[in-house]
């Protein structure tokens, strides 16, 4: 009788492992079409961020989630000229830009909302410096934490946001879902 049972112990182990390999290969298969559905729609592999800090609040907030649309894929519209517009994403106007602070690989991007545009030569704000090359001019939603252009502080001191800084503009939020990545990093 001990044999009967051993037996049915080693069925119920394989099973088990082959019930096991079916679901991984079922996770990696929605992975991997969650992420080419989300190059085809959005123009970006991996097209979502988790927000570490409050500069966006109140209308990103941390922990939120925020899907990205490629740069390819859109064209940036300042705060400036969504007034004109009337055009409004995260309650206010223009659009929301992930960037690479200074251009620079490695480094944890920014995502705040781009104000304007400036030329070559044209001062970056009132009485500001002249901007040594064409670029946005960036800021958080947040006013107490943000009171000044990112241009006029650490995060982008006197250097604008060029085209190619820009990995992508915000396109949607899921709130507190962001704390989960949060917590592996």
């Amino acid at each position: 009788m001990s044999k009967i049972n051993e037996g049915n112990s080693t069925q119920e182990e394989t099973n088990s492992w082959v019930s096991l390999g079916k679901d991984l290969l079922l996770v990696v298969a929605v992975l991997i079409t969650f992420m080419v559905l989300s190059k085809l729609v959005l123009g970006l592999w991996t097209p979502m961020v988790a927000v570490e800090s409050e500069s966006m609040d109140p209308h990103i907030q941390i922990g939120d989630i925020v899907f990205m649309k490629s740069i390819d894929r859109v064209n940036v519209i300042t705060h400036e000229e969504g007034k004109n517009l009337g055009y409004k994403s995260f309650e206010d106007y223009g659009d929301v830009i992930l960037y690479r602070p200074k251009g620079q690989e490695g480094v944890t991007p920014i995502i705040h909302r781009a104000m304007y545009r400036v030329k070559t030569g044209e001062p970056m704000w009132v009485e500001g410096p002249p901007a040594q090359y064409s670029g946005y001019i960036t800021k958080g939603d947040n006013v107490v934490t943000n009171q000044y252009f990112d241009q006029e502080g650490d995060i982008s001191y006197y250097k604008p946001i060029k085209d190619e800084w820009i990995i992508g503009t915000a396109k949607y939020r899921i709130p507190y879902l962001g704390y989960i990545r949060l917590l592996f990093s």
